[in-house]
């Protein structure tokens, strides 16, 4: 027979399970919308709809702290952010340099110079980093802690992630020479590059994790996936004109 504490705990627990399913059910929603939907200024439906969201988990009772946008932990998260950015960037530039590893960094979207610094300074920060940083470190994480262990969060928050970069992989290999010739560019090299994306991103996603329940800030994460966005996409650029000249 149940105790009376076990009762009382029970409705607490099926609330925090139905707020995991309706994060991840808004998630995709916003993700389908935002890349197959074809509706004007559609890069801004994930950071608008993602802020919509830390409000309503706001409004529904989540702590700044659950978030991971608590004060008291900053100054730790910025140090975590801080180092990550330093050990991406001296890991993508060897592997620019390594002859067998740069074709892996000429993606297209990244050949022209000016984009790349546009991109990495304004473009991935507020249309990529803060937006899923924010929806999955943040509010998918801290609503993960409410009902799930270590290993739950880990799987969950993880691979969720990674399915996120579904609809963005559809054309990786067509757009980057290295997956190109690994892989090549017709369906099944399509679809292993998608796997491909969703199984890096996958263990991008429990990496970042990591780093948030280390730093317990959510500026450690921030400040890593900055990196291995931006930091390629420069990489990618001076890769490209390295081989223009």
């Amino acid at each position: 027979m149940s105790s009376p504490s076990t009762i009382r705990s029970d409705p607490h627990r099926v609330r925090g399970v139905v707020g995991v399913v309706g994060v991840l059910v808004v998630l995709a929603g916003v993700n389908l919308t935002a890349t197959l939907a074809g509706l004007p200024h559609r890069e801004w439906v994930v950071p608008l709809s993602v802020l919509a969201l830390v409000v309503a988990s706001r409004a529904r009772g989540m702590r700044w702290s659950e978030l991971g946008l608590s004060a008291r932990h900053m100054p730790r998260g910025l140090a975590y952010g801080f180092a990550a950015t330093v050990a991406v960037a001296v890991v993508v530039t060897a592997g620019c340099l390594i002859p067998v590893t740069s074709p892996f960094f000429l993606s297209e979207r990244y050949s022209d110079l000016r984009m790349a610094v546009f991109s990495a300074l304004v473009l991935i920060p507020v249309m990529t980093v803060l937006p899923e940083e924010l929806a999955f470190r943040g509010v998918l994480q801290g609503a993960l802690e409410r009902v799930f262990g270590t290993t739950g969060v880990f799987v969950v928050g993880s691979l969720a992630f990674g399915l996120w970069h579904v609809t963005s992989s559809l054309g990786l290999t067509a757009g980057n020479a290295g997956l190109a010739d690994l892989l090549g560019t017709g369906t099944a090299g399509q679809l292993a590059g998608i796997c491909l994306a969703v199984a890096a991103t996958s263990v991008a996603g429990a990496v970042f994790i990591w780093f948030r329940r280390r730093s317990r800030s959510l500026l450690a994460p921030i400040g890593l996936h900055w990196a291995f966005n931006a930091v390629g996409a420069l990489a990618a650029a001076l890769t490209w004109r390295a081989l223009a000249g």
